[in-house]
């Protein structure tokens, strides 16, 4: 090949790399421990205060173990402060199990329709093997978290607890994503044969029926009544005996989900701010509210979370929590991980190239408990209620710095009463539709 790499560049390439000192006591520190271990700057984990001026208390950390359920888990966290503080309880939490169930079971159901409206296109075509590649995935955003508690509610842990293929999940998604794949095969070749809409919908319906067992012997079957007893604070009992998951959630959690919006930031070339935007074929429950989110500048976004933070309520966000990570200290900041400087390079990407250029998207959803405002009145950093148990971070939680919080944060839910009425109007714009692989379809896992 004319242009490969010859074998003199390469001892050009040694030469160089031998010369520089620093390279020299950089690689073997790397060959000891990982790069963000090498690369923590302890000057910048330690100007990063764990104290802060809006400051809301939950109850323990919870643990999503080695299960693509962070959404589910961030927003259940959000729920649970308002009913620890409702009933002044010292600690609840909901049901993860139960929210994952019914996902699975409508996500087949999703990708089976889809299927059927895709009929005209190649299998080996984008739109069908993207649609294929991932049915049953783990992850999910907040659209369809809400639209699997509008139908179906929300149970505490104890009337449904957590199964092993829920907290790994694996093996399960594996021979589930198996079959529904073949069902999708047989629906696609019945109809490409010229059956009816109607056969077509008897076959999947007696795949769902299967697709049920086989939930139900993974991850046990949902209660569809439930009894309750708590004890708060003072002593006093609270008890409901044969309440359903639906009236479990008006009556202790009782959020207007229909008044939650999903505010992102995605400063790319190709989607102008103050408009709303959705992604075809990004949805699990077929007749919920579809996908969508306004796209703000983030200063506007930090405006509506630190009103929210001051009212005295946590708020669901999305990120890439894999740039510039310290796990081992609790700490999202980019001056705190010296990557660049460990490899002698300056990562020169803006937000949105990282968007359109697939570097980086929201992976994770976690729950925003605090800000720090400085005497400027301008926020700092933010405290991070994790899902990885309390052995990981900071006891389980995080900060992050208000730099890193600009540049990786990419979606937050707030109540509508904390956006001005500039950005209120917005929401009654037309939805832009993006298409399927859009950086803004990525799920939280």
């Amino acid at each position: 090949m004319a242009n490969g790499i010859t074998f003199e560049e390469l001892e050009g390439f040694s030469k160089d790399f031998n010369s520089d000192r620093a390279n020299l006591i950089a690689a073997n520190a790397a060959q000891k421990a990982s790069l963000l271990e090498v690369a923590t700057d302890y000057r910048g984990v330690r100007n990063i205060p764990n104290s802060f001026s809006v400051d809301l208390k939950t109850g323990k950390i919870t643990d999503q173990k080695s299960s693509g359920r962070c959404w589910i888990f961030s927003a259940l966290n959000t729920f649970r402060y308002e009913v620890m503080k409702k009933f002044n309880l010292e600690n609840f939490e909901f049901s993860q199990n139960y929210i994952f169930f019914y996902d699975k079971l409508e996500k087949a159901n999703y990708f089976l329709e889809s299927v059927l409206l895709t009929l005209d296109e190649p299998v080996d075509g984008r739109l069908y093997s993207f649609l294929n590649a991932g049915p049953l995935s783990d992850g999910g955003q907040w659209d369809m978290f809400a639209s699997l508690v509008e139908k179906y509610g929300v149970v505490p842990k104890e009337a449904f607890p957590d199964a092993a293929s829920s907290t790994m999940s694996r093996w399960f998604d594996e021979f589930l994503t198996s079959r529904l794949r073949e069902d999708a095969i047989t629906l696609r070749n019945k109809a490409l044969s010229g059956e009816s809409d109607a056969a077509l919908q008897k076959e999947k319906k007696a795949m769902l029926g299967e697709f049920y067992r086989m939930l139900t012997i993974s991850l046990g079957e949902p209660p569809k009544t439930f009894d309750i007893t708590f004890r708060d604070k003072d002593d006093k009992v609270i008890q409901e005996n044969g309440i359903t998951p639906q009236e479990f959630y008006k009556k202790y959690v009782g959020i207007e989900l229909s008044e939650q919006i999903s505010l992102v930031n995605a400063p790319a070339e190709n989607k102008p701010m103050n408009k709303m935007y959705t992604v075809k074929f990004l949805g699990n429950v077929v007749e919920g509210t579809p996908v969508h989110y306004l796209n703000l500048p983030i200063e506007k976004i930090k405006e509506a979370v630190i009103a929210q933070l001051k009212d005295g309520h946590p708020v669901w966000f999305g990120s890439d929590c894999l740039k510039f990570s310290g796990r081992k200290d609790g700490v999202f900041d980019r001056e705190s991980l010296k990557i660049e400087e460990l490899f002698n390079i300056d990562y020169k990407f803006t937000k949105g190239d990282r968007l359109m250029y697939g570097d980086s998207a929201m992976n994770h959803a976690m729950v925003i408990l605090g800000v720090n405002i400085n005497n400027s009145g301008k926020p700092d950093r933010w405290r991070i209620e994790n899902s990885w148990g309390k052995d990981a971070g900071r006891d389980g939680y995080y900060i992050a710095s208000d730099s890193w919080f600009d540049e990786f944060v990419y979606q937050v839910v707030v109540d509508k009463k904390y956006l001005d009425e500039e950005t209120i109007a917005l929401l009654d714009q037309p939805l832009i539709e993006l298409e399927p692989w859009d950086p803004l379809g990525s799920l939280a896992d």
